[in-house]
């Protein structure tokens, strides 16, 4: 018997392809054994020991054993995979391939040997049983079962012009994500490619009526969202310039304050920023410190920072390039104070130097965005003209008195805060665009990535392992849900601006951002984690694009704060309804509560497990409004009670805050399986089947997460959470073949793509 470190012999290197082909042949006979024995017999040079191996190996009656064989199958087939193309064209050839690549010179008796083995055969055999390439994958490399085309326009909507603008200008080499920059010169790409942008006519979407004949804004949303695939520093300089700083103007101010500055904003001739933020008061806008007082004698506005704590932090163009910035500040006229008003204050001069009284710093450098200029800002008895009060809903008058269109005070702040609800939309918006991205590098690289696999067959591609299916797929329809979501929310938003008290539409874009901007930023760290080591690597994006999305949950408003604010407004319209509707509103909240009971605890409940009935969005609507509605009712119960106490509203809202924001999660649960759902029902036949699967992942995903809830409450039984717990996985399987036509859809420019793990072609070596 042969050892296996026989094998490693140079001098064998050219017979080793014989030696493979004489047991893995079967129709080598004992003739052509015989003669093969004889003729490598005769060769000079071969020292006794290989001569004797040879002839062990060939001897029908001492075959070689199993660990041997695959020794020299293991060899073969390596060699077949890195000495080039010449060396598989069979084991002639292959044999000195071997023998060159091992140093040593191909003996010319072992050649004649070999050519004359193969006279005597008739033909060139090929090497048996071989991996003569990394195969594709039946799986991914058909056709998916639908039109992606079909499924691009689906998603792209209504301007798929603009998105392809858009696409347009991120397809251009000079445009790609930067990354390893030091922060200065990244500072001044970003503001170049700003210009860019504003030159395009991107600038003027975000303005309609005034620099755009556009009828509202849903053109620069989508366009903002589409921007979003490229450098996320770029598109956060774009939403502060165009969005809250020219935004704030647009919402807030009077037609002559929009004519006369808009233009300028749009066409970055007016840099500037939006300075809400306090250090010590970020989402408390209410009692921002930041102080106005009107002056009677000069007509001025006085703008000081009274403490340390009151300084405007977190401004973004503020560090660098603002000239002028929105100061949300409390205004006071003849020492009443009026709450927190608008004031547009000059902050540097045309050659950017910082103007009297004010004091700017930088924010530093930051976990990621560095391409933005985040800055602080000190106010020291800054004069402003009165003109310079964003007017829209108030105003000083000539005789120097206030005077405002909304009386209710609470209802005017909320009207003031409507400029963040665009603010919050286009932040979540840009959460999922970054999160299309991390998971198209993911999962191409998981269609690519072969790790482990069965002895002597190829390695097993990462898709294929459940865990790997786990990791990402239910990502990948958390995505489309809040892009659904997202798309029914901007044509609500975009039909209703300028109405005014936005209290209702704020809320339901507070559950939206929240939801968008924590799913994003899990899928982006789960495709990080997916790509392993090549996922920490700057180069294939996922680590800019990570550090970029972890502020998204905190900027635009601070997700557990929004939550709140959601949870407060259903605790609110519940209320209301019982003012409005009285002993009406208790009969119809005793009659679903009779529902949900007899639903759940019926003498003829049924808790069906099969597949249809799981996967049917019906189903899992169900279950999800049965969710918000028995948190809503319980949390408005513990409410109630407390203050029935007299406890003090905070005190109530901080003892049950949990709850609060369980409630505000399911709501937006909810909003997000509604639009999924909607979505099926607008999406061509061949499309919706692919979807369908992806909708039922989301779904029953959700259901999987509170299957302990719903447990508890007695609406799933212990048999349908183990069903769902196996239709998972059973849905995964389903989606394989449609994986790579679903994140084609999303049609990014493989110039965002940007990783060359997300490519397999020689021009994008991978790793």
């Amino acid at each position: 018997m042969t050892e296996p470190t026989v094998l490693q012999e140079p001098e064998l290197r050219p017979f080793l392809p014989l030696l493979y082909v004489a047991w893995a042949d079967g129709d080598l006979g004992h003739e052509e054994r015989t003669i093969l024995w004889e003729r490598l017999a005769a060769q000079p040079g071969l020292k006794p020991r290989l001569r004797e191996a040879l002839g062990a190996w060939l001897d029908p009656a001492n075959p070689p054993d199993a660990a041997s064989l695959a020794e020299l199958h293991g060899m073969l087939e390596r060699a077949v995979l890195t000495l080039g193309a010449e060396a598989r064209e069979g084991w002639l050839n292959l044999g000195g391939a071997m023998a060159k690549a091992g140093g040593a010179t191909e003996p010319d008796g072992a050649l004649r040997a070999l050519q004359s083995l193969e006279d005597l055969l008739g033909q060139e055999r090929e090497i048996l049983s071989l991996r003569t390439e990394c195969p594709a994958d039946a799986t991914f490399s058909r056709p998916p079962g639908f039109d992606v085309a079909a499924l691009t326009a689906l998603l792209d909507g209504e301007h798929a012009d603009v998105r392809q603008k858009a696409r347009a200008f991120l397809a251009d080499p000079r445009h790609r994500a930067a990354y390893g920059m030091e922060k200065g010169a990244y500072r001044e790409k970003v503001f170049g490619w700003l210009q860019e942008l504003s030159d395009l006519g991107f600038g003027d979407l975000a303005f309609p009526g005034i620099t755009t004949a556009a009828g509202d804004l849903s053109r620069f949303l989508v366009a903002f969202e589409t921007l979003a695939y490229g450098d996320l520093s770029l598109t956060v300089k774009a939403g502060v310039q165009f969005g809250l700083w020219g935004g704030s103007i647009y919402f807030l101010g009077s037609d002559a304050q929009r004519k006369a500055w808009l233009p300028d904003v749009a066409s970055l001739k007016a840099p500037g920023c939006f300075a809400m933020s306090e250090v010590g008061h970020g989402s408390n806008v209410a009692d921002l410190q930041t102080l106005t007082r009107y002056e009677h004698a000069t007509r001025e506005l006085v703008v000081h920072t009274p403490t340390e704590s009151a300084r405007k932090d977190w401004a973004g163009n503020a560090a660098l390039h603002a000239r002028a910035g929105t100061v949300f500040t409390q205004l006071e006229v003849d020492g009443v104070r009026h709450g927190v008003h608008a004031v547009i204050v000059p902050l540097r001069d045309a050659d950017g130097r910082t103007l009297p009284g004010i004091r700017i710093g930088d924010c530093g450098t930051k976990q990621g965005l560095n391409g933005v200029d985040n800055g602080r800002i000190w106010f020291e008895h800054v004069r402003v003209p009165v003109e310079n009060l964003l007017s829209r809903h108030a105003q000083i008058d000539a005789d120097g008195r206030y005077q405002s269109s909304i009386e209710s005070p609470a209802r005017r702040f909320f009207t003031m805060l409507g400029t963040l609800v665009g603010g919050r939309l286009s932040i979540a918006a840009a959460a999922v665009s970054a999160a299309k991205v991390g998971l198209t590098i993911a999962l191409r690289y998981a269609t690519l990535r072969r790790q482990f696999g069965p002895t002597s067959e190829p390695e097993t591609l990462l898709l294929h392992y459940p865990t790997h299916q786990r990791r990402l797929l239910p990502h990948l329809a958390a995505t489309y849900a809040a892009h659904f979501a997202i798309a029914d929310l901007r044509a609500d938003f975009a039909a209703r601006v300028g109405d005014g008290d936005t209290r209702q539409l704020e809320a339901r874009v507070a559950a939206i951002k929240g939801a968008a901007t924590r799913r994003g930023r899990d899928a982006v760290r789960a495709a990080r984690e997916a790509c392993g080591g090549q996922g920490y690597l700057c180069v294939n994006r996922l680590p800019d694009l990570l550090d970029d999305t972890e502020i998204f949950t905190t900027f635009e408003g601070d997700n557990t704060v929004l939550a709140q604010l959601v949870a407060k407004s259903l605790l609110t319209n519940f209320r209301q309804q019982f003012e409005r509707k009285g002993a009406s509103a208790w009969v119809r909240v005793l009659a679903q509560r009779a529902v949900d009971l007899a639903a759940v605890k019926g003498p003829f409940t049924t808790h069906p497990s099969d597949a249809a009935t799981l996967r049917s969005p019906a189903f899992q609507l169900d279950a999800l409004r049965f969710r918000e509605r028995s948190l809503l009712q319980s949390a408005a119960a513990r409410v109630q009670k407390r203050a029935r106490a007299d406890m003090p509203a905070s005190q109530a809202a901080n003892e049950v805050q949990e709850h609060l924001v369980a409630l505000a999660e399911a709501h937006a649960d909810l909003l997000l399986l509604e639009s999924f759902a909607a979505a099926l029902e607008a999406a061509p036949r061949d499309v919706a089947v692919a979807l369908g699967r992806l909708c039922a992942v989301f779904g029953l995903g959700v259901l999987e997460l509170h299957a302990t809830w719903f447990l508890e409450e007695g609406y799933l039984s212990l048999v349908q959470t183990r069903a769902i717990r196996r239709e998972i996985p059973r849905l995964f399987g389903e989606l394989l073949p449609d994986v790579s036509g679903l994140i084609d859809a999303f049609d990014i420019p493989e110039t965002c793509l940007a990783a060359p793990i997300a490519f397999d072609d020689p021009a994008h070596p991978r790793w």
